[in-house]
């Protein structure tokens, strides 16, 4: 390394000193060439800078060889090159000048690309070199494409433009292949380049494995009205004949999620357009399909079917939109006959996908209902039976809700002691093949499940400590990086339940603190606490009742001062450390007029740059995904007041992995949401830091009856165990 290290110097200080000779030239150059020379050396200096320095030094890496090999490559080198092409008297003027106006092209190009994101400035010495070893294939008229084939994908692309003025033998060749090897680099983008390339003799085949890879995308394609979409439709291959029959119906949205079906012949066309315009039916075919999916998947040798995430979005879709939603909107009516009517015909296992694909929407009272309904369907009623029956998916996401609710015991007492057992060391087992493709939510539902399990059934608590540390010891024993990372997570998430542990989750997990949140921390560059809440105007006006009551917290009240305008009102602190609340207004009608103010508010609060660290959600938990939507990387504190399930709080922490979030089992309350209010917003005031525990230990004193049971469906950040481990198991926040 030590003589690789003095070489380098050597030719990086003879390049020096033939810059530093005045015209920078240690040899003769004819006149006619000497502006092609000029303009190599031109693009050069443009190189040397690039790090934005001008020292015949191009640092672009973190690596001191490296930059020294892209120095020498593209100022050593190419210098020689020049030499050696203005010296070689075998050559005419005109390939002088060729070879001249390459480098031109590669430097140019190199400079460029070394600005993208995806480009690896690593690719300077096999550039510089292709290119020396291309010129010697073309002065003897023979092809580049042995060149462009050996050397990396940006080389390749640069290498072929310099050779294509006059054109190589070997220039469409290339081409042809650096549109392949693109593809393979990035697969993603086969069909926009599809659409750029449709000439290219492969392009059928492209198509082909697009079809396979991602469905839905060449469905999109297929649709369009262009020559790529023509020729999608033109194709014989059946799998893409299928999406493109499908893209070219009014329903193909409805078709897609059987496509699996479909291909294998299992379910015709004709029997979907039977059911697509009956929610009930459509829905229990989605179900069927999933089901028959499910038992293959469980299979020794078993195949995922194709669009599996279609499926379950839709079922998702129609499980929410026509049975959650009309059972969530008649919370108030107090006749089961008549609220849980819709559900009438559904099977069992139909009311199962209810509830497992609609955690983020179903409220305490609506899954009660439906679980009830689950075990008086059956035949003999046994939870063992009912998760064999759908060959366990989503069984886990079934327990976690069973935990949330507090029917984990009457689903484990439903079946023998001994099933009860396997199925709960089952919901322990193998989650670092779950987790190994990014997938958490598997393990984000153990984590979740234990918090409500801790405080109801301790032996069983104990029993789901001791499945983590077992499987710990078995990932260990068996050296599975993964595994060993999510259980010793799942692990000291259980311990840190058990105050008598005194674990501190910073420190055992290097996080964030998730105890407090520092008041620092919430202040703008001003010194002020900003917070944003969202209300929604609805029908049944609890939207409008539940701002009245808010209003209520600062109207009248010395402590703070209101102004408002048509479409939001700002509260700000006249005592203590300044606090600022901004809040639209519920406005109910057409075209949503609640959206319109959020709107303009945010638009008020961004061309002052205000951003607020605290975001409040007040509204139903169809309306959480409109709130989510405008939470800003800022956020410290989100208060959901809604459903905390796990996509909702997986958005959050894609949004800022700081944040501490409050969530809710059920739909949140005023009754509730206003008192947690007034302690944050009192300790903002006296510029203390957010004590989490002791908060939440004052607050439960002053409910009871059943306020008391509505705050303790409300979750702390510090029990929030499943946002815990997606934090821990994602790495710390920047």
């Amino acid at each position: 390394m030590k003589r690789f290290l003095l070489l380098m110097i050597c030719l990086l200080l003879t390049v020096c000193a033939l810059w530093a000779q005045g015209s920078g030239y240690a040899f003769q150059i004819d006149k006619g060439r000497m502006l092609f020379h000029d303009n190599v050396d031109k693009l050069q200096v443009l190189s040397d800078q690039l790090d934005g320095k001008k020292d015949l030094a191009i640092n672009l890496t973190r690596d001191e060889t490296a930059n020294l090999q892209i120095s020498q490559s593209l100022l050593g080198a190419i210098d020689l090159l020049q030499e050696k092409i203005e010296l070689d008297s075998s050559l005419t003027d005109n390939a002088k000048k060729k070879y001249l106006r390459g480098l031109d092209i590669l430097l140019k190009n190199y400079n460029l690309d070394a600005k993208k994101r995806d480009f690896n400035p690593l690719v300077a010495p096999e550039l510089v070199q292709g290119f020396a070893d291309a010129m010697q294939l073309d002065r003897r008229n023979e092809s580049i494409f042995p060149v462009i084939t050996s050397v990396p994908f940006h080389a390749g692309k640069i290498l072929t433009e310099c050779f294509s003025f006059p054109e190589n033998s070997g220039v469409q060749a290339s081409k042809l292949y650096l549109i392949r090897k693109y593809i393979e680099l990035h697969p993603d983008q086969a069909l926009p380049q599809m659409r750029i390339h449709l000439q290219v003799p492969f392009a059928d085949s492209i198509i082909i494995e697009a079809a396979k890879r991602d469905p839905r995308k060449l469905y999109d394609y297929a649709a369009a009205n262009d020559a790529l979409g023509s020729r999608i439709r033109s194709i014989r291959d059946p799998h893409v004949q299928l999406i493109a029959k499908m893209a070219n119906s009014k329903s193909g949205q409805l078709y897609f999620p059987f496509m699996d079906g479909l291909q294998r012949g299992q379910i015709r066309f004709e029997d979907i357009d039977q059911v697509k315009d009956d929610e009930l039916q459509y829905y229990r075919l989605l179900v069927k399909t999933r089901m028959a999916a499910a038992e293959r998947m469980i299979a020794p040798h078993y195949d995922t079917a194709i669009e599996m995430e279609s499926l379950a979005r839709m079922m998702s879709a129609k499980a929410r939109g026509y049975f959650i939603g009309e059972i969530n909107r008649l919370h108030d009516v107090n006749n089961d006959a008549i609220r849980f009517k819709v559900l009438d015909p559904l099977t069992p296992q139909e009311l199962y996908y209810l509830c497992v694909l609609g955690e983020d929407e179903i409220y305490t009272s609506s899954y009660l209902g439906v679980f009830k309904r689950i075990f008086q369907r059956m035949k003999t009623p046994r939870g063992d039976s009912l998760l064999m029956s759908v060959h366990a998916d989503y069984f886990r996401k079934f327990i976690k809700m069973a935990a949330a609710y507090n029917t984990l015991d009457t689903l484990l007492k439903s079946m023998p002691p001994d099933n009860a057992t396997a199925l709960m060391r089952a919901f322990m087992f193998g989650l670092e093949k779950t987790t190994r493709a990014g997938q958490v939510e598997d393990a984000v539902d153990v984590a979740d499940s234990y918090s409500s399990i801790f405080d109801r059934n301790g032996a069983l608590a104990d029993f789901m400590l001791q499945e983590a540390d077992w499987n710990l010891q078995r990932v260990e024993a068996a050296h599975q990086e993964n595994g060993e990372k999510v259980y010793g997570i799942i692990k000291t998430l259980f311990e840190s339940a058990d105050t008598s542990r005194h674990i501190n989750l910073t420190t055992a997990l290097g996080i964030p603190p998730v105890y407090t949140v520092d008041y620092g921390s919430l202040t703008d560059d001003s010194g002020r606490v900003v917070q944003q809440v969202f209300f929604y105007g609805d029908e049944d006006k609890d939207g409008q009742n539940s701002y009245v009551n808010f209003m209520g917290n600062f109207r009248g009240k010395s402590e703070w001062t209101i102004a408002e305008n048509p479409d939001w009102v700002s509260i700000k602190s006249n005592k203590g450390k300044p606090v600022w609340i901004f809040a639209n207004k519920p406005l109910y009608g057409e075209d949503d007029p609640d959206e319109k103010a959020q709107q303009k508010l945010n638009t008020w609060l961004s061309d002052r740059d205000i951003h607020p660290s605290i975001f409040i959600h007040r509204g139903h938990s169809y309306h959480v995904k409109y709130s989510l939507q405008q939470i800003q990387p800022s956020a410290r504190v989100v208060i959901l007041g809604s459903c905390g399930g796990y996509n909702n709080l997986h958005e959050v922490l894609q949004i800022s992995r700081d944040a501490h979030i409050i969530s809710s089992k059920q739909v949140g309350t005023k009754a509730v949401n206003d008192p947690i209010l007034q302690s944050i917003n009192t300790s903002l005031r006296g510029g203390r830091n957010i004590e989490w525990i002791p908060m939440w230990r004052d607050l439960s004193k002053q409910f009871t009856g059943e306020a008391k049971e509505k705050f303790d469906d409300y979750i702390p950040p510090y029990k929030n165990l499943g946002v815990i481990f997606m934090k821990a198991y994602q790495g710390d926040a920047d």
